[in-house]
């Protein structure tokens, strides 16, 4: 049997709990700001690459 090099369900989890405590003590309104900022950042990246994809040969 082979060894995993990758396991998605543990990433998923150290993820969550890192959302987790990064927002445990917000209000609503302030975790609602949260997810608007890191959509934001999310889009944000998501262009950057698609340029770095166009500028490749």
């Amino acid at each position: 049997m082979k060894a995993k090099a990758f396991d998605c369900v543990e990433m998923k989890r150290r993820g969550s709990l890192r959302i987790y405590e990064e927002t445990k003590d917000l209000t609503f309104a302030q975790k609602v700001e949260y997810w608007r900022r890191k959509s934001e950042e999310m889009t944000q990246r998501h262009e950057e690459a698609r340029r770095e994809a166009g500028r490749k040969p």
